[in-house]
């Protein structure tokens, strides 16, 4: 009897535990959210973090990392001790600014003396785009140096000359006299994803060649470290990683698990000056066009929609009061008279939307995409106004309003500082002279370091010789380091001069 009972008990208990295991499996199948839950409609997805319960793939880096160290390389520069002029700051106001106005006060009085500035090093990274030497970096690495010296992953190294820079994108291509160098491949940066990993290559801290991981945490991110350094229309659309990157890493190499270049590493946000959890680079389809420009004509091509717009993140107080409409895309404010936007019929209150079909939703993402192209270029621009959309082709223009390819200036340009126009004829008629230059804006330069002019100054002399327009500009100032730049502001009595020393 109790044998049966027992036997009894065991079966009793085997089908209740049986059941259990059969209804808690059933459960789990309908609830696992790793795939698709009954009832729920097949355009309906939850997230998981595997397909089909299969786990990923162990990531490794080896590879690609062995495969662009030998293209990323160690740049190290010196700035010769020199003396700079102690004129005071175009910002700041002289004691006597109440008698006297600035600009005659230094040119009566001068300013107040010299300040020595001691020889200076120091190093950054670059990266090797082709096998006869061209090599891209950061213009903040380059810019002011007397001497650049690149050494290699093999320890190496070469005296390197300066191509060409631009503070606006902060980017310069260097060279160097070698052959049958390894040099990496470029990606495209528009396919870089939100959460991919990448991988940051350079020499931090004077370091030697240093690999970093981490993902990709936002694309087009604008943060006022290019504007901050007073160049006009500055780029920004980096791309924001948490690979970890510091002083030297900049210039260095951002790059894909397929070991393809993606961005050049240019910032780091940080409270202390180091690292602190996000980095910035370049995209790499910027980086193509700027170094593909600065190779073939000495500087970059750039080109000019002829807007003004809505900065990202205007305050709701801030839109009210100067009458921005919610909306998508790209709100705008202004149009430049003879531009490229106003020639195509975009108007003050438009959204642009999309350039060349790629739709932007902020001011980073359609300077990205116009920067793209130099001027003669035709896109198109789509662009909501009044809930209607239309789309029309815009043929962009340069920073004067023409259609012109800028010319290589020697480096003239680039040292005054400046956005030079020619004087229209019909303006130089009714000022009485037979033409002239217009600083249309003073950026970082020997404008700015050592004289106070302002924007809108028009130039008609430089060392007494007359200027009639940019060209005759640059042979005046290319022949002579020391020169007088002689002219006038519209609407106000008198000749100005400002003496400048060209390094």
């Amino acid at each position: 009897m109790k044998t049966k009972q027992i036997l009894l008990t065991v079966g009793i208990s085997a089908v209740t535990a049986f059941g259990v295991m059969f209804g808690y499996t059933k459960f789990m199948q309908r609830n696992n959210y790793a795939g698709q839950p009954a009832g729920i409609p097949s355009n309906y997805k939850l997230a998981g973090f595997f397909d089909n319960n299969t786990p990923p793939g162990t990531t490794d880096f080896t590879q690609p990392a062995q495969a662009a160290l030998p293209t990323v390389v160690h740049i190290k520069t010196k700035t010769n001790a020199k003396q700079v002029s102690n004129n005071l700051p175009k910002t700041q106001k002289s004691p006597f600014s109440d008698f006297f106005n600035d600009d005659i006060f230094e040119q009566f009085f001068g300013g107040r003396g010299n300040t020595y500035i001691p020889e200076q090093k120091a190093s950054g990274s670059g990266v090797i785009i082709s096998d006869d030497g061209y090599i891209v970096t950061n213009n903040h690495v380059v810019e002011n140096a007397d001497e650049v010296t690149v050494t290699l992953n093999n320890k190496k190294s070469y005296s390197a000359k300066v191509v060409g820079r631009d503070p606006a994108y902060d980017l310069a291509v260097i060279k160097i006299d070698a052959t049958g160098l390894p040099f990496l491949l470029y990606g495209n940066s528009d396919d870089v994803k939100i959460g991919q990993w990448v991988l940051a290559i350079g020499y931090p801290l004077n370091l030697e060649t240093t690999v970093t991981a981490g993902i990709v945490s936002a694309k087009a991110r604008s943060i006022g470290i290019n504007k901050s350094t007073k160049t006009s229309s500055a780029v920004e659309s980096f791309i924001q990683t948490d690979a970890a990157v510091n002083m030297g890493n900049s210039g260095g190499a951002l790059i894909n698990t397929n070991g393809q270049l993606i961005g050049i590493n240019s910032a780091i946000a940080s409270p202390t000056g180091y690292y602190s959890g996000y980095s910035y680079a370049i995209p790499v389809n910027i980086v193509k066009k700027v170094v593909d420009d600065m190779i073939k004509y000495g500087t970059v091509q750039r080109a000019y929609l002829g807007v003004t717009y809505a900065s990202d993140g205007i305050s709701d107080e801030e839109k009210k009061a100067n009458g921005i409409k919610e909306g998508n895309g790209v709100f705008v404010t202004g149009i430049s008279k003879g531009g490229a936007a106003e020639a195509a019929g975009i108007k003050k209150g438009d959204f642009i939307t999309k350039v060349n079909g790629t739709a932007v939703a902020s001011s980073a993402e359609m300077v990205e995409q116009v920067t793209r192209y130099k001027p003669s270029d035709k896109v198109s621009i789509t662009y909501e106004r009044d809930g209607k959309e239309y789309t029309t082709n815009v043929t962009l223009k340069n920073s004067a309003g023409t259609f012109d390819i800028v010319k290589e200036d020697n480096g003239v340009v680039a040292k005054l500082g400046a956005d030079l126009v020619n004087l229209d004829s019909k303006k130089a008629k009714e000022y009485g002279i037979p033409g002239g230059v217009i600083v249309k804006k003073i950026n970082e330069g020997a404008l700015n370091d050592q004289t106070r002019m302002r924007d809108g100054f028009i130039i008609i002399k430089v060392n007494d010789t007359d200027v009639k327009n940019v060209d005759d500009l640059k042979k005046i100032v290319g022949a002579d380091k020391s020169i007088i730049i002689s002219g006038f502001y519209p609407g106000s009595d008198g000749i100005f001069d400002y003496p400048i020393t060209l390094e």
